[in-house]
Formats: C-alpha cells, sequence, structure tokens
C-alpha cells in the first residue's frame, strides 16, 4: 500500500497490509476492549473527546501536512479540516449525555416506561480519502461517546492519515483498542463485514462500493449507514445578487479543488442572468490560484491520483462531444502533478457526464432554465440527492423552492456543507441514514424499550 504525494508524483511511504491473521487479531482486541469500554462512564468518555479535541489543535499543523501531501489538499484548508475535527470532538464532549440519557415516555398509570440507548459493539468505518480526517473523525466522536468500539478501513492512499488518526486518540488517553486502523484493501472489507464480532458497517464513497457493503452487511443482519456520491444543484433565481452569489459559487465547486460530494456541481441559472452569471463565475473562477497545495496561498491543488484525473477529463471530453461548450479551464496542466484546472462548462445537455453524473473534479456544468419550475425540474432529475442549494434575495422565495428540492440537506444563500450540530446525509443514491448531531448518535445503538411495572 502506496502513498503518493500527488503534487510531485513521488513516493512518500509504503506501508505492509494486515494479513488475515492480524486482521483477526485486531478484531479480537476490538471485541475485548468493547466489554471495558461500554461500561466506562459517559462522563468520563466525554473528557477523553474533549482531550482529543486539544491533541488535534496541539498539533493542527502537523497533521493538515500529512493529509496534504497525501491527498493534495491546499495546505490552509488541510488545517481548517483539522480544526473542524476537533470542533467536532468538543461538540460530543459537551453533548453526547444529553443525546443519550434515557427517554422518559408516558404509557399508562403505575408504570414507567423509556427508551434507554446502548452501545452494540465495534463498528467498522470504510471511509474516503478526500477529507481523510474529518470523514473518520465524525463517525469517531459520536461512537466512541456512544460507548462503542472503532474500526477504520481508510482509503489505501492515506494510510498515513489513518495512522495519525489512530495517533490522536492514543495521545488523548483513549483506552487501547477502543479505536483501531486497519491497513487492508478493499478485498478484505467483506470478510471483516462478515465477521460476528463487527456489529455494524458505516461507508462513505461511491454508489458502487455503497451496494457492495450494503450487500454484505444485509446478508449478515447488520446495520449500514451509507454516504455516497452527489450531484448538487445550485440554484440562480433571476433576482439573485450575481457578484456574491457567483463569489460563493466559485469556491462552492472548487472547495477541496473540486473534489468533495457536496461540492456544487450543476448551476442552475434563470436564463433572465445567465450570461451575466456565467461571465461574473468565470472571472471569479479565473482568479483562483493553481498550484503548490503546500503554500498558504494556493487555491487549487491537485486531483489525488492520475487516474481521478482522466476519469474527470474523460467526462469533460464527452461532454464537449456531446455539445457542451468548455468556456475555461478543460484540459490537465502540462506540469508534474495531477492538476486540473477550474473548468466551466455551457451549453451542457442534461443527458451527458458534466450534467447526468458526479463529476469528482472542479467542473462546473451551467444550465439556463426559464423559470422556477424548470429550475426544480432540472434540479431533481438525478439520481443523488445529496445537498443542493438555492440564491434569490427573497429568503421566503428561496424557503419555499428549498421544501421542494430532493435531498438530505438544503440550504438558502449558502454553501453546503456539514455540521457536527445538525444531521448529515442523502437520499435516492445518495445513499441513506444520518451521521452528526442526535441522529448521528443514534444510528449505532439499541433503542431499548423498558417498562417497570408498579407491583399490585
Amino acid at each position: 500500500m502506496q502513498s503518493v504525494n500527488p503534487a510531485t508524483e513521488e513516493t512518500i511511504a509504503s506501508y505492509d497490509a494486515l494479513t488475515s491473521d492480524e486482521v483477526d487479531s485486531a478484531l479480537a482486541d476490538a471485541e475485548t476492549a468493547y466489554e471495558e469500554w461500554r461500561d466506562v462512564d459517559i462522563t468520563d468518555r466525554q473528557q477523553l473527546l474533549d482531550r482529543a479535541a486539544d491533541v488535534l489543535r496541539e498539533n493542527k499543523r502537523d497533521y493538515a501536512e500529512i493529509i496534504t501531501r497525501e491527498m493534495g489538499k491546499p495546505i490552509s484548508e488541510a488545517v481548517a479540516e483539522v480544526e473542524k475535527c476537533a470542533w467536532g470532538c468538543e461538540f460530543y464532549a459537551e453533548r453526547a449525555n444529553e443525546y443519550l440519557q434515557d427517554e422518559r415516555i408516558g404509557t399508562v398509570p403505575h408504570a414507567k416506561t423509556y427508551v434507554q440507548y446502548d452501545p452494540i459493539g465495534p463498528v467498522l468505518a470504510v471511509m474516503p480519502w478526500n477529507y481523510p480526517f474529518w470523514q473518520a473523525f465524525r463517525f469517531v466522536a459520536p461512537n466512541l461517546a456512544a460507548g462503542n468500539v472503532g474500526l477504520l478501513k481508510h482509503a489505501s492512499n492515506v494510510s498515513g492519515c489513518a495512522l495519525a488518526i489512530q495517533e490522536v486518540l492514543e495521545k488523548a488517553g483513549f483506552p487501547e483498542n477502543t479505536f483501531q486502523s486497519l491497513l487492508v484493501g478493499s478485498d478484505k472489507v467483506d470478510e471483516i463485514i462478515e465477521d460476528d464480532r463487527v456489529a455494524a458497517v458505516t461507508l462513505t464513497g461511491s454508489e458502487y462500493a455503497g451496494k457492495a457493503v450494503a450487500e454484505t452487511a444485509g446478508r449478515e443482519l447488520k446495520k449500514t449507514v451509507l454516504e455516497l456520491g452527489g450531484s448538487d444543484p445550485f440554484i440562480v433565481l433571476d433576482d439573485a445578487d450575481i457578484e456574491y452569489t457567483c463569489e460563493v459559487a466559485a469556491k462552492a465547486r472548487n472547495q477541496n479543488s473540486g473534489q468533495s460530494c457536496i461540492a456544487a456541481k450543476r448551476f442552475i441559472v434563470h436564463e433572465d442572468i445567465y450570461e451575466e452569471f456565467v461571465d461574473t463565475f468565470t472571472e471569479k473562477i479565473d482568479s483562483l490560484t493553481i498550484g503548490d497545495p503546500m503554500d498558504e496561498e494556493t487555491d487549487i491543488g491537485p486531483q489525488a491520483r492520475g487516474d481521478l484525473m482522466e476519469e474527470l477529463h474523460e467526462q469533460v471530453e464527452a461532454s464537449v462531444e456531446a455539445g457542451a461548450e468548455v468556456v475555461t479551464g478543460g484540459e490537465p496542466l502540462d506540469r508534474d502533478g495531477y492538476f486540473y484546472p477550474p473548468t466551466v462548462l455551457t451549453d451542457v445537455p442534461l443527458s451527458c457526464p458534466a450534467a447526468a453524473e458526479e463529476t469528482f473534479g472542479p467542473v462546473a456544468a451551467v444550465i439556463p432554465v426559464a423559470n422556477e419550475s424548470e429550475a426544480l425540474e432540472v434540479a431533481n432529475d438525478s439520481p443523488y440527492g445529496l445537498g443542493g442549494s438555492v440564491w434569490t434575495t427573497d429568503s421566503e422565495r428561496g424557503e419555499r423552492i428549498a421544501g421542494e428540492v430532493e435531498a438530505g440537506c438544503v440550504f438558502v444563500n449558502e454553501l453546503v456543507k456539514s455540521d457536527p450540530r445538525l444531521p448529515f446525509g442523502g437520499v435516492k443514491d445518495s445513499g441513506y441514514g444520518r451521521e452528526l448531531g442526535s441522529d448521528g448518535i443514534h444510528e449505532f445503538v439499541n433503542k431499548k424499550t423498558v417498562w417497570v411495572q408498579d407491583p399490585e
């Protein structure tokens, strides 16, 4: 298993994948750790999460540099990612006892009835490379707080991040084996899910990976949460503030060098302001700095792997062949590293890849519509339903339209983002279940009903 710097194409490190015997030993350790961890007082668990937040902040630059070297994220965004992980830990350190306290429910006289939230065991997390710390910590924080133990199968190109996450929790003082990073390939995932010592699995990744995990877990009758791809609509109404909207639009499409499930991908713009939007949007995008991701001034780094850049370019070429026009970008940069420039496509046929598929890189498809009704029709004409946004100077109008967008989260005059305080997840082919907020901590617990009847 190799980590390759996508900005230089140089191999950073090589890691030996765990053998089947080593995986078996790790699962045995997880089971043993769970038997003790489940009985640790929740206030003690919360204090350890608070300490994990401290460790993250104290070492944020070091961890950010690991992220940037392994997957190419601009260093300023990598530092922000580590800080967000600290926030997530602090959030559950503060709120977990509230979310997990017994819920009293009235039934009949002389009886006490309530729901008790119990942990369920070791939970496997299969996580992607694009937010290598945040994707893991939004699983880690609620699940360790709930009394479960964690097993992380991270993407193979960010093995250094996987080990660093384990280091954070060790430094924070979590008991041994309450969290383990398993350096294994995808071919081991089914075997791990099928093991009786694994209680449940959560995955963030592609639709294909989600279906494979869900199929295996389903056969084993194990709970799953899936956060899959997205092709988020960015609906711009005729009364939108063009300058501000385009400024945010450029960020919404190109954050993390465009490699985000919840990045805006389809820009659905009212025809009355379409040309003005395209001109201003393109101007904002052309002002972004492409370069060394370790440079604080860089806005756009490389794509995480060469094959991913090639796949993105094939989608652009197929879209152009179908009739789309390239306004800016559209070709890999002639330099070392996997650099693809921010790209704007117009006259985009709705059946071409840029509009019908998920483009996991800095490619924006701009689509004109005649009215609100057509905007919603185009927005919802997608197999995905992760996020979406609506842009207008009339917040009531925006809220009304947001209510009709088929997605797990919709924002009005704000880019789509995850927030520890709010549930996050999708519908349709974007998956099911929720992370974060109170919903996230309740996904992998036994919601046990208790009825205590007074004696006669």
